[in-house]
């Protein structure tokens, strides 16, 4: 398996119908670990948040496990966080000096493959101040490495999977880095089953699918699985069907999907109001704005 975008756009369709699938809390329950022992530690460490830690957390835990950027690449969601904690009241009375965004943001506008490779690249050409940004992101993915092990697939997923896999191409559709979806299916037994692994290297979710079925498979036969409103949104960009692993409901869906929707869709009876009713809770689970 290669981490070439070439693979996605040159690919011959071996089967009628298509599959896109997350991982981190799509097909493992790994979203919590990452972020909670890995990233918001790190988080903190590098922005020197230990005095408004509480607040941190809590924000971090807000954009990227319970609300709609649930799931985003990890600079906007970054980006995201730190506006978020500017504005809040108890972080104002400690007078913390907050990270500086703008370069960081200009980066995000103008960069379609938000990678850490990318933002080095953007650092040699005399952005020195993303250094840190940098430097937490490495100190991430070497959390992860040494971290999150033996996570296995929801129940019902590796099922599923298994019957999807009968009749459709699959691929994983990720802004984790490659190297650790690699990893991560290959630890469970799990990448023979896929045509190939993309992650953030590739570009967004939307370009994942894409390069892989445009002109290939009929819309109707797409269908694309994940825990985040952004796999909707890559869904939706698409034209192609969404069937959600909702948050905290996780084995719920997973057995839904193995003992109906799945048939549905091979059947073409999904979309319409089958899929319109599970998206509409799947839109609920998740708020837009934090309660404080």
């Amino acid at each position: 398996m290669t981490d070439t975008v070439e693979i996605l756009a040159g690919f011959k369709p071996e089967s009628k119908f298509f599959v896109g699938l997350d991982s981190d809390g799509c097909v493992f329950d790994t979203m919590e670990i990452k972020h909670k022992e890995c990233f918001i530690p790190m988080f903190i460490k590098y922005f020197e948040l230990q005095p408004i830690s509480k607040y941190a957390r809590q924000t971090w835990e807000f954009v990227n496990l319970y609300s709609k950027t649930r799931g985003i690449n990890r600079f906007p969601a970054l980006v995201r966080t730190i506006k978020l904690l500017s504005t809040r009241q108890e972080v104002k009375l400690r007078k913390v000096k907050l990270f500086n965004t703008e370069e960081l943001e200009s980066w995000i506008a103008t960069q379609s493959r938000l990678t850490n490779a990318t933002l080095e690249a953007e650092i040699k050409n005399g952005h020195d101040n993303l250094q840190i940004v940098l430097d937490w992101s490495i100190a991430v993915n070497d959390m992860i490495a040494d971290i999150v092990k033996n996570v296995p697939p929801f129940p019902f997923c590796k099922e599923s999977i298994l019957r999807i896999s009968e009749s459709a191409d699959i691929l994983v559709v990720s802004q984790t880095p490659t190297e650790a979806l690699n990893r991560e299916w290959k630890e469970h037994n799990l990448s023979g089953f896929v045509k190939a692994i993309a992650g953030q290297e590739m570009g967004s979710k939307s370009d994942h699918l894409r390069l892989f079925t445009y002109n290939k498979y009929e819309p109707d036969h797409v269908l694309m699985i994940g825990d985040a409103i952004g796999d909707l949104q890559a869904a939706k960009e698409n034209n192609v069907l969404f069937y959600p692993i909702i948050p905290g409901q996780e084995e719920f869906s997973w057995q839904r999907l193995f003992n109906d929707a799945i048939n549905r869709f091979f059947k073409l009876e999904y979309k319409g109001d089958y899929e319109d009713k599970i998206i509409a809770e799947f839109e609920k689970c998740l708020p837009e704005n934090p309660l404080w």
